[in-house]
């Protein structure tokens, strides 16, 4: 996961919106899942649609509603933003 974090940024940065002065950084932590092969095309729309997605819906709302639909626990929300 370090090795894709650390290139993505590389490139990010290298390749990215230069003019903004905006650069990629990533936190400490991250969160990962797995998918079925069976769902990549939805996965692949979700990512497309992700920027618009995330207008009406934080991160961490999105998280929270698949934890509650899948049936798994979240850290509470400092710490999941590392200020726990």
């Amino acid at each position: 996961m370090q090795s894709i974090k650390g290139e993505s940024a590389y490139w990010f940065n290298h390749n990215g919106p230069r003019k903004s002065g905006f650069r990629l950084a990533w936190q400490d932590d991250y969160y990962a899942v797995s998918v079925s092969e069976v769902h990549l095309e939805h996965v692949r729309s979700y990512i497309q649609r992700q920027e618009v997605h995330h207008q009406a819906m934080t991160h961490y709302q999105e998280m929270e509603r698949m934890a509650s639909k899948y049936g798994f626990d979240l850290p509470p929300l400092a710490e999941a933003n590392g200020n726990g």
